[in-house]
């Protein structure tokens, strides 16, 4: 990507007036997804002004074989899709850098691909391409426990927060995690409020006392980012496909855009005034 003049020239239309280009945004699905799920929030993000979006061709079968071959293989084929994404911006968005949404575990992915290296052999050093990661109901914060937040913290999480904890790039890069409080979890509640539960107590173990807020497998707690800005919704579940909105509905997408939209036109201010002033001195 680095070679790529398109890319370059892109990138200085973009600084002349950052206030006048809309982002191209790249969404990156979250464990067990598959790319068809994000069609109808491509739409949306359009809708309100997203310049472009597409999604990393990262399928179901590509996470269950990470949970044996580790994380690599699903960041190189968000890697491909990034780079598609910046060339997609060089034409839509005057090059300007990303706007970056990770679903569930896609925000880890979105973060390791700013690494220089956090894998061995793959080198990613997506930063200067990036301005901001949004991410819905990813689970920053692992216990150690059982289940599906040990598989992910073993395979990803521990990783970025070696290689880029918390909220690392900014203010080049602009962080925003996105939490729903939609289920409570209640051992001794209904069947939705036990199964939250259980889902909880898998991703942060003890922690998940009665009472515990979140979207019905992530709970509130775990989305916390250091550094990063922190929005709790209401009524949003953690993935499409059943009777609830999910983060990706009209209603949610509707609460958390905006912010996303100032989070990353707050990126592209700073850089342009960093270039202002390297050009000055």
């Amino acid at each position: 990507m680095a070679g790529d003049n398109r890319c370059e020239e892109g990138r200085a239309r973009w600084l002349s007036d950052p206030d006048s280009v809309s982002p191209t945004v790249l969404i990156l699905g979250g464990f067990l997804t598959a790319p068809p799920m994000y069609g109808p929030l491509v739409r949306r993000l359009m809708d309100r002004g997203a310049a472009g979006a597409l999604v990393a061709e990262v399928w179901t079968p590509d996470w269950l074989i990470a949970g044996v071959r580790g994380i690599g293989p699903i960041c190189t084929r968000s890697g491909r899709a990034l780079r598609d994404a910046v060339r997609l911006s060089a034409t839509l968005s005057d090059g300007a850098p990303l706007l970056v949404v990770g679903h569930s575990a896609g925000g880890i992915t979105g973060r390791l691909l700013t690494a220089p290296e956090p894998l061995p052999g793959r080198r990613f050093g997506a930063a200067r391409w990036v301005g901001a990661i949004v991410t819905l109901g990813t689970p920053h914060r692992l216990a150690a426990g059982q289940g599906i937040g040990r598989r992910i913290r073993d395979v990803a999480s521990l990783i970025a927060d070696e290689q880029v904890p918390g909220a690392f790039h900014a203010p080049r890069i602009g962080y925003l995690s996105v939490a729903s409080r939609a289920l409570v979890g209640d051992p001794g509640g209904d069947g939705r409020a036990r199964v939250a539960h259980l889902m909880y107590r898998s991703i942060i173990g003890r922690a998940a006392v009665p009472g515990t807020e979140g979207d019905g497998l992530v709970p509130v707690a775990a989305t916390h980012l250091d550094g990063a800005r922190h929005l709790v919704i209401d009524g949003a579940i953690h993935g499409p496909g059943g009777a609830m909105s999910w983060y990706g509905s009209t209603d949610a997408v509707d609460a958390w855009w905006p912010l996303a939209m100032e989070t990353w036109r707050s990126t592209l201010a700073n850089r342009a005034e960093g270039e202002r002033e390297s050009v000055a001195v």
